[in-house]
């Protein structure tokens, strides 16, 4: 089993900044995908961005140029910095990490952080 734990969502002002972490412990390969995910009030769950291990990042259009991902493989750790925060970005993020084993991939997913931007 694979255990993930995101930390770092806070209350902050409109043009602010935030890190997120998650890190991930248990029965993890060494090939694998981690990433953030967001969900909005009423909105359903959205891609932020995510990044394999060996480096290749992927990113929402909306966060493109404001929102950085990166992670620390000896640590199992994935983070997300983010910048110039918008009312908009205001949403639960998930941390999920993707890992496949012969023909199948398997989900793994946090508990979710809250991260607020006031206008």
């Amino acid at each position: 089993q694979v255990q993930l734990v995101e930390s770092g969502g806070d209350l902050v002002q409109a043009g602010g900044s935030l890190r997120l972490s998650c890190a991930a412990s248990g029965n993890i390969f060494r090939i694998n995908t981690m990433g953030w995910y967001r969900q909005a009030p009423g909105k359903q769950r959205e891609l932020v961005a995510d990044i394999t291990s060996g480096g290749s990042t992927n990113y929402a259009d909306s966060v493109k140029d404001r929102f950085t991902i990166s992670r620390d493989n000896a640590k199992n750790t994935v983070y997300l910095q983010m910048k110039t925060l918008k009312p908009e970005d205001t949403a639960v993020y998930y941390c999920r990490l993707r890992q496949r084993f012969l023909a199948s991939s398997y989900d793994y997913w946090g508990q979710g952080t809250q991260v607020t931007v006031s206008s």
